[in-house]
């Protein structure tokens, strides 16, 4: 017993040291990414929501972020807003932002799930929080029924939204599980959220994606 310690010692201070260099390089959230200055407050969380729609398509996550960024420069950034907005001015923001390759669908997309925020939740996803009633997984489900929002989806809005939403933390799916992978790491939220230490969930959350989308990342801190 007393020759293991060490040995787990050891590997684990490695693990923290590979986890630290991460969050150093590349912990930054999608979010923040977007401009977001995410607070428990509806107009970020909705904002949020709509990037989560966003990085679901197969698009490059660098275009998701750009188009998330026209349509809060255009002032679509609630959902009364967005919901009023014409049709073409949301495919407009999408394109010039270069999501081209979904605006249409998107744009549809977008206005119909501001019609559901607003009308079912008031426009502030506090509420849909609530009526989950501290269940993740129904919390996962509710999010599912906004129109362009799947299960990736989800899990993109809920690692994010567990920096203002502690009680999802660690809030680590399966994308973040298999960047740990890709650095060698053990695949379980408890365990990566103890090695992290103090580190903000959604840091660490958005840096194990980044590794785990791209392989350079993951070579450059090992």
């Amino acid at each position: 017993m007393s020759e293991d310690r060490p040995a787990a010692s050891g590997r684990d201070g490695r693990e923290a040291r590979i986890l630290r260099r991460l969050v150093e390089t590349h912990g930054r959230t999608f979010a923040q990414e977007a401009g977001i200055n995410l607070k428990d407050t509806p107009q970020p969380l909705y904002r949020l929501l709509v990037l989560a729609v966003l990085l679901s398509a197969r698009i490059r996550g660098s275009v998701a972020v750009a188009a998330a960024r026209e349509l809060a420069g255009a002032g679509l950034r609630d959902p009364r807003r967005m919901a009023a907005a014409d049709w073409q001015e949301r495919v407009d923001a999408l394109g010039r932002g270069g999501y081209r390759r979904y605006d249409e669908r998107t744009a549809t997309q977008l206005g119909e799930g501001a019609e559901l925020v607003t009308g079912r939740w008031g426009g502030d996803l506090r509420r849909l929080r609530r009526e989950a009633g501290g269940d993740v997984t129904a919390l996962r489900a509710l999010l599912q029924e906004v129109p362009g929002l799947g299960p990736a989806g989800a899990d993109i809005f809920l690692r994010e939204a567990q920096g203002v939403w502690p009680d999802l933390a660690p809030y680590l799916d399966a994308k973040a599980l298999s960047g740990a992978e890709r650095l060698g790491l053990p695949a379980e939220p408890g365990l990566l959220a103890a090695l992290a230490g103090g580190t903000d969930p959604a840091i660490l959350a958005a840096a194990l994606v980044r590794a785990a989308l791209d392989k350079k990342v993951a070579e450059s801190v090992r």
